[in-house]
């Protein structure tokens, strides 16, 4: 988790009101060459293959399993607006893959822990997510799980301050 410890401060983007993009962004702004690249990455990963359900269970547990605040209270928000329940998404936190999920879902959240551990999936987590997911959205998991990894990295490392009208990442304990 960041803190208070702000190391390259974003530019600021929009309006700075509640439609303002997110800070990370300001924050890249400052390398001006991978902006438009990592945007449009972005674009095509939130307009993927997979369901906005799946996707946000997949970043929650990336953002949860880098210990992002910065994540965390975006995805928050976007896994509510997305459908997921308040309860759910606070079973993403650290409770284990089986807890609560169904089988196509506790998949998502064991192919997010084993990418993070490991950088693979397992051949019993990948035969389950074979049976609920065809091969553009089994490119698409890892992929999630990358850019939400790389995106809680460089927000951590960098300092990127966390909107504080966002959800805060809970109590490891």
């Amino acid at each position: 988790m960041t803190g208070d410890r702000v190391r390259i401060e974003p530019k600021p983007l929009g309006d700075g009101g509640e439609n303002a993009p997110p800070r990370i962004l300001g924050t890249v702004a400052h390398h001006p060459k991978l902006l438009q690249p990592m945007l449009a990455f972005s674009m095509a990963l939130a307009d993927g293959v997979l369901s906005r359900r799946a996707s946000e269970i997949l970043a929650l547990r990336a953002a949860w399993n880098c210990r992002s605040d910065f994540e965390w209270g975006h995805h928050t928000r976007y896994g509510l607006d997305a459908g997921l329940r308040q309860d759910e998404i606070d079973r993403l936190a650290g409770e284990p893959a089986e807890r609560g999920w169904n089988e196509e879902e506790t998949a998502l959240v064991r192919a997010a822990d084993e990418l993070h551990a490991s950088q693979d999936i397992s051949d019993e987590t990948w035969g389950v997510l074979a049976r609920h997911f065809d091969e553009p959205q089994l490119v698409e998991i890892p992929f999630v799980v990358g850019q939400y990894t790389m995106l809680s990295m460089v927000a951590k490392a960098t300092g990127v301050p966390v909107d504080p009208s966002l959800p805060r990442f809970p109590d490891p304990d």
